[in-house]
This record gives C-alpha cells, structure tokens and sequence, in this order.
C-alpha cells in the first residue's frame, strides 16, 4: 500500500459510511507521516479503518470495498472494516495523538491516523515479525524518536514482565541500530 492508495481508501469509506473522519489504525497509519516505505518493509495491501463517528459501519465498509471485494479486484489493495476496540495494543492516549490526511485525494474526508511511535509501540507489544520488521526499518531510517518510543511504550496496557521486555527489545533495536551506523 501507498500513500495514493490509502487516501483513496479514506475517500471510498467516508462515502460508504456517511462520516467525513475515517480513523486508521494498523500499519497503513505510518503513510500519513513516511510516504517512503519500500514494499518489502510494508507489504500490507489493506488497510484497517472505522468511521469515526459511526463506528457500527465498519461492517458495512468491510462489505463493500473489503477483501474479496469487487473494490478489491479492481484495485489490488482493501479496506479492513474494524472496531475501536481492535486498537487494544495501542498506548493509552492515541487517539489525542493522531494525525491527519485531508486533501484533494480524500475529496474532504479526513483520514485521522495513528501517530508513528504509539503505532510502533503497538508493533512491538503485538512482537508479530512482520510488525518489528516495519519498526527496525524506521529505526534503521531515523523516524522514530527513542525517548518518545520508550514513553509510548511504558502506556501500553500491558503486563509490567512483558512492558519490561518491550522496553529492552526498543533499546536492542536502537543500540543495534546505532553500532551498525559506526
């Protein structure tokens, strides 16, 4: 997925929906702010979204332009209808964080993302492969903060042995980082 691609996501689902703000969550949110991503680090095709003021048309976005669907074999790429509660891995506070795409792409639909280190710090309490390959990749490129990772990270409504671990993968992956830059 792109950024082209997701603003056109953003567009199709506040039609389908009836709302003008469609929040992303997931990875495809890291688009609003690293337009750069190569395909290998982000090969999602989806992205998972829900109106934000009529959250129960998530289903009804899914139906639509969702996987399988005839949006989705004209385009190559879906929206993944989702709740709110699907962001469960995110740090407490996202949503006062979240950032915006709004423009001639969106025909005015705002696209409210999640912020790129509550979304990396989701990333590395979900500890999929896919979702830590993106986070090293922002690392290794010098998006991401350290401090404001590890503040993110220290929000996670999580259990303190798993917080911890979390803490210490952050610090490898940016210790790593950094020898490898010497």
């Amino acid at each position: 997925m792109n950024r082209t691609q997701l603003e056109h996501i953003i567009r199709a689902a506040g039609s389908i929906a009836g709302d003008d703000e469609i929040v992303v969550i997931g990875s495809a949110s890291v688009l609003a702010q690293v337009a750069d991503i190569p395909e290998r680090v982000l090969p999602s095709i989806e992205a998972d979204v829900f109106p934000k003021n009529k959250a129960h048309m998530a289903d009804v976005i899914d139906g639509t332009i969702g996987e399988l669907s005839p949006f989705h074999d004209t385009y190559g790429y879906y929206a993944h209808g989702v709740s709110p509660g699907t962001a469960a891995n995110l740090p407490k506070g996202w949503r006062r964080r979240l950032r915006l795409i709004r423009n001639a792409n969106t025909r005015g639909v705002s696209g409210w993302c999640v912020e790129i280190h509550d979304l990396v710090a989701g990333k590395y309490a979900s500890g999929r492969e896919k979702d830590l390959r993106l986070a090293r990749w922002l690392i290794r490129n010098g998006r991401l903060q350290k401090t404001r990772l590890i503040t993110r990270a220290r929000k996670l409504s999580t259990t303190p042995g798993r917080r911890t671990y979390i803490l210490s993968q952050i610090e490898s992956d940016f210790g790593v980082t950094n020898d490898s830059t010497k």
